[in-house]
């Protein structure tokens, strides 16, 4: 019995093994068996390596040098050699030197942090400046200023969902990649400002040496100059709920031409697909458009088949609200739920989106002909804004 037991634990210790070596570094993001610092492709990411190591010599050297004069002390003078405790009752010297040194020592340590510390801060002088809003559980990149300017988009896990309930093998990017990045040129200051429509995120991309808190009915600011083209990635960093591990971040730093280019492309597509909120639309085209912003807004929190989670997030399958008058509908889209994790999209769905997805609830899953009104159209939802 001992006999199988043995090779039962050795079978999967191997089988560990296996499964270890094949996980690889991820480019612009964590390592493996990483144990230091990101290297950082910004100024801020090299200054704060250089002081974490700097600050780590220093408290290993006071370590080694304080712990050596006490077990030095405490071996070589101890009463059973014959040593007598000295008496006296002051030393100028020493009271000079205990008072001086570790003066300096903090000064020194200060100076280069608060040096860092204030260039964190400064976000003058950007030449891009890019909002960045948190939403259970997704990120909203708006393009303040320069040739991006007014291009908008939600950014969404796009780890299939098979992977996270481990039906198919994870991929390289497992929880580590979006529908679309951040897209930031290369070598130019670029100014986050950063908020929150519901609870306390926070902006991480450790390559660029940035963590900062988006917090709802405040506008906070950080910054970074990356100096290499690629990928980097990062996620929320507060907890902030359910899926606080389904929110991540991928910033794509390309050429200035790559992203003249893109912000070009990116102003075309908004213009092709500018939605008229005027315009009646059938039945099945707001189904379409439906599934597709329930599928990038909803589907985390009331699940692909509608059923929700007991306890936490409703069924819209038979749901009393999606079964009810389409105007009390429209109203939580719009407003959110108080006292409830139903956010409000009111700024981040525009009126075709929000009637579409309205109406996909009301026809979907078992609630086909079952509700009232369950056609609704987008003049509904300007209506009641």
């Amino acid at each position: 019995m001992k006999k199988w037991r043995w090779l039962l634990g050795m079978g999967t210790l191997l089988a560990w093994g296996a499964a270890i070596a094949q996980v690889k570094d991820m480019p612009g993001g964590p390592r493996v068996n990483q144990l230091n610092l990101h290297e950082g492709v910004t100024p801020i990411a090299h200054d704060i390596m250089w002081i974490h190591w700097m600050m780590l010599i220093i408290c290993a050297i006071i370590f080694v040098g304080v712990f050596g004069v006490m077990f030095y002390s405490i071996i070589y003078h101890r009463k059973s050699r014959g040593h007598v405790a000295a008496k006296f009752h002051e030393h100028l010297g020493i009271e000079v030197a205990w008072t001086i040194i570790p003066f300096l020592i903090v000064i020194g340590m200060a100076l280069p942090a608060t040096r860092t510390v204030v260039a964190m801060k400064d976000t003058s002088s950007a030449d891009l400046t890019v909002k960045v809003t948190g939403y259970q559980w997704k990120w909203g990149y708006e393009y303040i200023d320069g040739p991006a300017q007014g291009v908008k988009f939600l950014s969404n896990l796009a780890t299939p969902r098979a992977q996270i309930e481990n039906k198919e093998p994870k991929g390289e990017f497992y929880l580590m990649e979006v529908d679309k990045p951040l897209v930031v040129p290369v070598d130019k200051k670029v100014r986050i400002v950063l908020t929150s429509t519901d609870v306390i995120h926070s902006w991480m991309v450790p390559e660029f040496g940035v963590k900062q808190d988006a917090m709802p009915g405040f506008l906070r600011d950080t910054w970074f100059r990356a100096d290499k083209v690629g990928s980097y990635r990062g996620q929320c960093a507060e907890l902030c709920g359910k899926d606080h591990a389904f929110m991540p971040i991928v910033v794509d730093v390309v050429s200035q031409a790559d992203y003249d280019k893109w912000a070009a492309d990116q102003k075309k597509l908004l213009a092709s697909a500018a939605d008229d909120p005027t315009k009646d639309m059938t039945k099945d085209q707001m189904m379409a458009r439906g599934e597709k912003v329930y599928a990038a807004n909803c589907v985390a929190c009331h699940q692909a088949n509608g059923k929700g989670l007991p306890g936490t997030f409703p069924a819209l399958d038979g749901g009393p609200i999606v079964m009810g008058p389409q105007k009390d509908q429209i109203l939580t889209e719009l407003n959110g739920h108080p006292g409830t994790a139903m956010a409000a999209f009111r700024d981040v769905l525009n009126d075709v989106e929000l009637a579409s997805v309205i109406t996909y609830t009301r026809h979907a899953w078992g609630n086909e002909g079952k509700g009232k009104d369950p056609v609704v159209q987008p003049s509904a939802v300007t209506a009641l804004r």
